[in-house]
């Protein structure tokens, strides 16, 4: 690491102490002999331009320092470059830093930054429609999903977020499990190492890249790994909030087993599509999100990036 660049979202994380933990992780960078700036960014789209910015003025390494949306939309712009990312924990979940293994402190994910070894990962990588219905295209790291999950992101506001924290997630979560019409949506994907497609009638998909989410989810997707150039999804085919109840139980235990109706596979892409009006209730709007960010609605096409980003970890 030579020179980086540290973009900032305070809205991440904007306590007096986390900025003077800021501080401190620039004075180390600097004491290692690397020339590193602290660059306040404003919005996503701001966080975009200053990225490009950075990779424009010869950074090898960005670190994104906020939570997984802020590293969501930094990510757009290093894919397919060699410039570095990194990541200082500031969000409310952080779960790309739990399943790198980063200490949940500034100054401590710094020193891990300046100790890592580059590695290079695949990315996830989804087509949706916007919420004006135009065509869009992202690239993921954590997870994307399809469902129920991503009409939480939808209902969340963000204000409460930034309130409430986790605590929001888990009380709206505990909502919708009560209160979501558990609308069904067509998938079909082709297992790793298969040579026939499989369709399925789903109320939620998710396709996952991380093992670990941290916090009280652990390991929601057992098999999935940045080490694979392929996602691993959780199916769930069934409409019981029972189950759905058991799959989150399961994971906060660090349990394997089996739920009926909820189904795991590997696969490197998958289509979902809105059922054929013959076979849908009356046409509801079904979300897509990624990285914890509400992007649209379906159509959707999630496929794998391979060799898409560098990336540092503990």
């Amino acid at each position: 690491m030579r020179k980086a660049a540290l973009l900032y979202n305070p809205d991440s994380g904007g306590s007096r102490k986390l900025q003077s933990q800021l501080e401190s992780g620039l004075a180390l960078l600097r004491a290692a002999r690397v020339e590193a700036d602290l660059i306040l960014t404003h919005s996503p789209s701001h966080a975009k331009d200053q990225a490009r910015q950075a990779v424009l003025a010869g950074c090898d390494t960005v670190f994104a320092c906020g939570g997984d949306g802020t590293i969501h939309n930094i990510l757009q712009v290093l894919v397919n470059t060699q410039v570095a990312l990194a990541v200082l924990p500031m969000g409310t979940a952080n779960a790309l830093a739990h399943d790198l293994g980063l200490p949940m402190n500034i100054v401590g994910a710094v020193r891990a930054g300046l100790r890592a070894t580059p590695r290079r990962i695949a990315l996830g990588h989804i087509h949706y429609q916007d919420l004006e219905g135009k065509p869009g295209t992202r690239h993921f790291i954590v997870a994307a999903g399809v469902g129920v999950d991503a009409h939480l992101f939808y209902r969340l506001h963000s204000g409460t977020k930034h309130r409430l924290g986790m605590a929001a997630y888990y009380a709206k979560a505990w909502h919708l499990w009560w209160t979501y019409a558990m609308t069904r949506f067509q998938v079909e994907y082709t297992e790793t190492g298969a040579d026939t497609s499989q369709r399925a009638n789903l109320t939620e998909l998710l396709g996952v890249r991380i093992r670990h989410f941290g916090g009280v989810l652990q390991e929601l997707a057992p098999g999935a790994s940045l080490d694979r150039n392929d996602l691993r999804l959780v199916l769930c085919r069934t409409a019981s909030r029972l189950a759905y109840l058991s799959y989150v139980t399961r994971s906060m235990l660090r349990r394997h087993w089996k739920v009926p109706g909820i189904d795991l596979a590997h696969t490197s892409k998958v289509v979902c599509q809105y059922l054929p009006p013959e076979a849908a209730s009356p046409q509801t709007k079904i979300y897509v999100e990624a990285d914890g960010e509400l992007l649209g609605t379906l159509p959707a096409e999630i496929t794998v990036a391979a060799n898409a980003l560098t990336i540092l970890s503990a």
